[in-house]
């Protein structure tokens, strides 16, 4: 008779549904894949994302891996520090970044005001060195 009941209870186990918590939502799949690739794109590191948002490794982890859904406002600075859209983050579509201003981009947004202009005019004068050397070689 304990055989029965034990088997029973195994039943009534399996085909309790699964807690809501650790479901993964198709959003959620679609934001860790989307996020995992842009940030790949720019050639951020997890925990340099982190350090820009203010939150641990582990954190952003989770959202990559879809354990964890970003709050809107943390998502909101997410996009930002991915230089995207927050419905670029959220597209169905993966997105296929692979334009390098993008990648300059996202180095620029974890700089100061100041330190942008100071970087920006860095990248101009060496584009321009280098664009006069190569004209010359010609």
């Amino acid at each position: 008779m304990s055989n029965t009941n034990t088997t029973f209870m195994v039943a009534k186990k399996i085909s309790e549904p699964a807690d809501p918590a650790t479901q993964v939502s198709p959003l959620g799949t679609r934001l860790s894949r989307n996020m995992t690739a842009r940030r790949h794109a720019i050639g951020l590191t997890q925990a340099q994302v982190a350090e820009r948002l203010g939150l641990d490794t582990e954190t952003v982890s989770r959202f990559e891996r879809a354990k964890h859904m970003p709050s809107l406002v943390t998502l909101e600075r997410m996009a930002a520090v991915l230089a995207t859209t927050v419905g670029e983050l959220l597209a169905e579509e993966p997105i296929q970044p692979d334009d390098q201003s993008l990648v300059i981009a996202s180095w620029m947004a974890a700089l100061r005001p100041e330190d942008q202009a100071f970087a920006r005019s860095l990248l101009k004068q060496c584009c321009e060195y280098l664009a006069a050397r190569d004209f010359e070689r010609k």
